[in-house]
């Protein structure tokens, strides 16, 4: 008998449970102990359902540490299957998909009483960096000055933390994703993103091996996270991997400076860059930097460094 595929995907979809779990994802990402909680079943059991849609390519399924989380597929592919299912969906579903939407607070209220416990934890040692360079507000401002005029498309903020890059910058986005390799940090950014009302996709990964394919991305920001990279140019390079010709990447640090006791205290590989430097990594990864802010009012200057991938096509083209 022949087969045909989009057969299997709806057979994928014709289940009671596997059309909840869509109708709740749409909504915001999930862990599949969350996913289990809201829908009042036991794990193995939403996680067969799980292994079903992401089979079928509907769902993403990303691990952070011991939690697995959910996402929606590339909405090219599933936001034309969402939106027959919303236009089919009669009285009696919308009912249910409501209740199950309605217990999402609980899980809000969950992942919010454990970012403030982490935070609480580490507000001391972020304060104390804070306290040696130029008010946050100003390095934000110019990061936004940066930014003006520059297409974000797609955005992607590198160790993203607590998602601050995305929740000022994310609405001027088509897509926003956020990358970290703490679940801890994932999980405070999402509380903060979600109350905020931004919405953003948060993976955990590693910055020397993003998990984003080749020029997907039309911006790329690193926030604050060099410092503490054992090789930043592979870092730099491996952002210039994802990013589109003609994108941009944004890179915000401490200048060259000689806080050395900031490896032990804080962690920190490197004492800052000097502009020379940076503009050498640029260069190696096929990039040219366009902008450079150096913001003092501190022992520590924060410098911006804007740059731009060569767009290779355009100049074919030419």
């Amino acid at each position: 008998m022949q087969t045909l595929p989009l057969a299997d995907l709806f057979q994928a979809v014709s289940d009671p449970t596997r059309l909840r779990i869509l109708a709740l994802l749409a909504r915001m990402e999930l862990s599949v102990g969350e996913v289990a909680q809201l829908l009042n079943q036991s794990q193995p059991r939403v996680s067969r359902h799980v292994r079903i849609l992401t089979d079928a390519g509907i769902l993403e399924r990303r691990k952070e540490g011991s939690w697995v989380f959910l996402a929606l597929a590339d909405a090219d592919r599933t936001e034309p299957l969402l939106s027959l299912i919303r236009q089919w969906t009669d009285d009696a579903s919308l009912r249910v998909f409501d209740q199950d939407s309605a217990r999402l607070d609980a899980v809000r209220s969950d992942r919010a009483e454990a970012a403030q416990r982490y935070f609480a934890a580490h507000a001391q040692i972020w304060d104390s960096i804070r306290s040696l360079h130029v008010a946050e507000a100003d390095v934000e401002r110019a990061v936004a000055r940066a930014l003006e005029g520059r297409s974000l498309g797609t955005l992607v903020d590198i160790g993203t933390g607590t998602g601050r890059m995305i929740e000022l910058f994310g609405p001027r986005a088509e897509e926003a994703i956020g990358i970290d390799r703490s679940s801890e940090m994932l999980r405070l950014a999402r509380v903060k993103l979600e109350s905020a009302g931004v919405r953003s996709s948060l993976r955990q990964g590693d910055m020397y091996a993003l998990p984003l394919r080749d020029d997907c991305a039309d911006c790329v920001i690193i926030h604050q996270v060099l410092h503490y990279a054992h090789a930043p140019a592979d870092a730099i390079a491996e952002a210039a991997r994802v990013l589109a010709p003609g994108g941009t990447l944004l890179v915000v640090d401490f200048a060259a400076h000689e806080r050395e006791d900031l490896r032990t205290s804080d962690a920190h590989l490197r004492l800052g860059f000097a502009d020379e430097v940076m503009e050498g990594w640029f260069a190696a990864a096929k990039m040219r930097i366009d902008h450079i802010e150096h913001l003092e009012g501190g022992e520590l200057t924060v410098t911006i460094w804007r740059g731009s991938k060569a767009d290779v096509r355009r100049r074919k083209a030419a």
